[in-house]
């Protein structure tokens, strides 16, 4: 098995470090991620000197961004996002919606959400309403709400509403029935055996 890999890194990489980090690696993805796309190069003391400026922004920059992060994320909980989309009598959606959509409702209500943001474990298919989670940080994350409605009325599910306000009253008519017989019943004594 290869040993790691220890390298300068010379751009920001997600997830694993900032301009002059040295990290360790794969072997593999060393060679064929990081040195081909110019991201990182074996280090050495003139190198690393050479980088500390730029370094020093990366992290300025970095830390702007966490804070404007931080104040999108303090706006975001609580919100309700409503997405309206075509769907069959059933309610099963004709497309369904993904990080994408809720990512361009998000932007399109003001909110400044990248699609990589958006944590799905599934895309939605049906309508109704649907929890999502926006995460950019392991500790910068809010939960928001999502409804998804048809296009139209729906001729089924407005016939089941309908079904089972009928059948709610026929249950309280039944109920109240059953009450009355049973007050109007004399009672007999129980005898001891």
């Amino acid at each position: 098995m290869a040993r790691p890999v220890e390298l300068l890194l010379l751009q920001n990489v997600e997830n694993l470090g900032i301009v002059g980090d040295i990290v360790k690696v794969r072997a593999g993805f060393a060679r064929n991620y990081l040195l081909p796309h110019a991201l990182a190069e074996h280090p050495t003391e003139a190198k690393i000197e050479a980088l500390k400026e730029i370094r020093a922004k990366a992290l300025a920059t970095l830390a702007s961004q966490r804070a404007q992060r931080s104040e999108t994320i303090a706006k975001l909980t609580g919100v309700t996002i409503k997405l309206t989309r075509s769907c069959n009598d059933q309610g099963v959606l004709y497309g369904s919606i993904t990080q994408r959509d809720i990512a361009d409702a998000l932007v399109a209500a003001g909110y400044a959400v990248d699609m990589r943001a958006v944590r799905l474990a599934a895309p939605f298919r049906r309508i109704g309403s649907y929890t999502c989670t926006i995460q950019f940080e392991r500790d910068l994350r809010a939960d928001i709400s999502i409804d998804v409605a048809a296009d139209r009325a729906l001729e089924l599910i407005e016939a089941q509403r309908q079904a089972d306000l009928v059948a709610e009253a026929a249950i309280s008519a039944s109920e109240a029935e059953d009450r009355e017989e049973m007050a109007s019943k004399p009672r007999r004594p129980k005898s001891k055996a």
